[in-house]
């Protein structure tokens, strides 16, 4: 991997329900409206879990993009990782870990991934692919933070 960030966010929601919260594909597709993603294939309703894969569609750069990533690790309420396995990045893991505060939990969202296409793929990571990506997190995250309907 060759570029990574962190993203915290801090919730007032108990850590289970902001974990279940994380996995929700609904929630996931209403926080992502900016790029109308959508769940296209696997588990697209509901909550994933481990092993179990889901195939986004959306537009990023105005240019249609396919994803589909796997729960390769799960430990309710702690951790779980999903990691793309067919898509645009050459590689891209997404580690989020959460724990109890005295205020509530905080989630904290680790991604690491390879662009595409060699040089050309590091020098736009370092450009404004990184950033980009971490916009789009630290967006899912607020929104989930705050989220106060049941699932």
């Amino acid at each position: 991997m060759t570029a990574s960030f962190v993203c915290r966010t801090e919730s007032q929601l108990p850590v289970e329900r902001l974990f279940d919260l994380a996995r929700s594909i609904d929630l996931h597709v209403d926080s992502q409206q900016k790029s109308g993603e959508r769940a296209i294939g696997g588990v697209t309703r509901g909550v994933i879990g481990e092993g179990q894969e889901v195939t986004w569609r959306a537009k990023h750069f105005g240019v249609p993009l396919t994803m589909t990533s796997r729960i390769t690790h799960f430990d309710f309420p702690r951790s779980f990782t999903d990691e793309q396995v067919k898509g645009p990045f050459k590689a891209f893991r997404h580690v989020h870990e959460f724990e109890p505060t005295a205020a509530g939990s905080t989630m904290t969202d680790r991604v690491e991934f390879t662009a595409p296409l060699g040089v050309l793929g590091r020098a736009v990571e370092r450009l404004f692919l990184t950033r980009y990506l971490e916009r789009l997190i630290s967006t899912r995250g607020s929104f989930l933070a705050r989220h106060e309907n049941p699932l």
